[in-house]
């Protein structure tokens, strides 16, 4: 996937912030590149971009394993705001001077006057947001913190913070509602984490291609031999492949195309799949220092499978595509 010389120059500017390392880090941003707002019309305090200028932020904040906000607040929460049609919490979150965690909650939320009962497992940024959004079916709710149950989930990638939330009979403002609110969302976010997942699968293959053309084993680099060329040239085809199946879902979301929902589960199970494919290469040509806490290997290999599990395995959306896909 070729990009456009203005997601090009969007990409280096996230780059360069991020190897500056600046702290704080989100602050910096949302003020320098106004990433939080990317695909939120200006009248709203946004750049007026889409979600493809989204996909190139979350990349980019993928290939280092960024913890920030962007997938949660910057993506799901104010795409959710405006498919509500509740735009007053807007510019705040697109400034960067505030967080939403979105929950997820469906039909398992049981919801009397304007009081809402579930739990959300998985919540992104639950634990440090300002504004927390509760997505019921086809309406969008907002609720306090103060009257809801945060518990942080034992992680397996401690560069993901996730949370189990728990309402009971919390008071809660409706802010708006659309038919079909939780399904798109949840394509949404299988969208938006794909190109986390291919910024990471595409850092995994730079270091580990790296790494063999360097170390030595019989007099030889180990990227010299042919068993390891062919390793490699499969995981680069799965990162190819990968890549035109997170950009292709995004392009059918940002169009309104009504085969989005099909191409946001193939681009959950590819991408998934792919970066666990391509960090086990990482992890199998590194050897044992693979394996160590000084090495980022395994931070690589956490997010993988961490990922896989989020917005719905990959067998989840597997169902989904036999049930569309395949004659009944």
């Amino acid at each position: 996937m070729e990009l456009s010389d203005e997601h090009r120059a969007l990409r280096d500017a996230v780059r360069g912030l991020l190897a500056a390392r600046p702290d704080p880090l989100w602050p910096r941003l949302c003020k320098e590149i106004g990433v939080a707002g990317l695909a939120v019309p200006e009248q709203h305090g946004g750049a007026g971009a889409t979600l493809l200028e989204s996909q190139v932020v979350l990349a980019e904040l993928g290939r280092q394993l960024t913890p920030s906000p962007m997938l949660g607040s910057a993506v799901l929460a104010t795409q959710a705001l405006l498919r509500a049609g509740a735009t007053d919490l807007l510019p705040s979150l697109c400034a960067g001077e505030r967080v939403a965690a979105l929950l997820l909650l469906g039909d398992h939320a049981v919801s009397e006057g304007g009081r809402l009962t579930g739990e959300a497992r998985q919540v992104l940024d639950a634990e440090t947001a300002d504004v927390l959004l509760v997505a019921t079916g086809d309406a969008l709710w907002e609720v306090a913190a103060a009257d809801v149950t945060v518990q942080q989930c034992d992680l397996l990638d401690p560069t993901r913070p996730l949370a189990v939330v728990r309402l009971d009979d919390a008071p809660a403002r409706r802010l708006g509602g659309d038919a079909g609110l939780l399904p798109w969302l949840r394509d949404l976010g299988c969208v938006a984490l794909s190109a986390e997942q291919i910024g990471a699968a595409a850092r995994a293959f730079e270091l580990t291609h790296d790494f063999v053309r360097q170390r030595v084993q019989f007099g030889r680099t180990i990227g010299s031999f042919q068993v390891i060329q062919h390793r490699l040239a499969e995981a680069y085809l799965r990162l190819e492949t990968a890549t035109t199946a997170s950009w292709t879902a995004a392009e059918a979301l940002t169009t309104g195309s009504p085969e989005a929902p099909t191409l946001a589960a193939m681009a959950k199970v590819h991408c998934s799949e792919a970066l666990q494919a391509i960090v086990a290469e990482m992890i199998q040509m590194h050897g044992g220092i693979a394996i160590t806490w000084e090495h980022d290997a395994h931070r690589y290999l956490r997010r993988a499978y961490a990922d896989a599990q989020l917005f719905g395995a990959p067998s989840v959306h597997l169902d989904r595509l036999s049930g569309t896909l395949l004659p009944t």
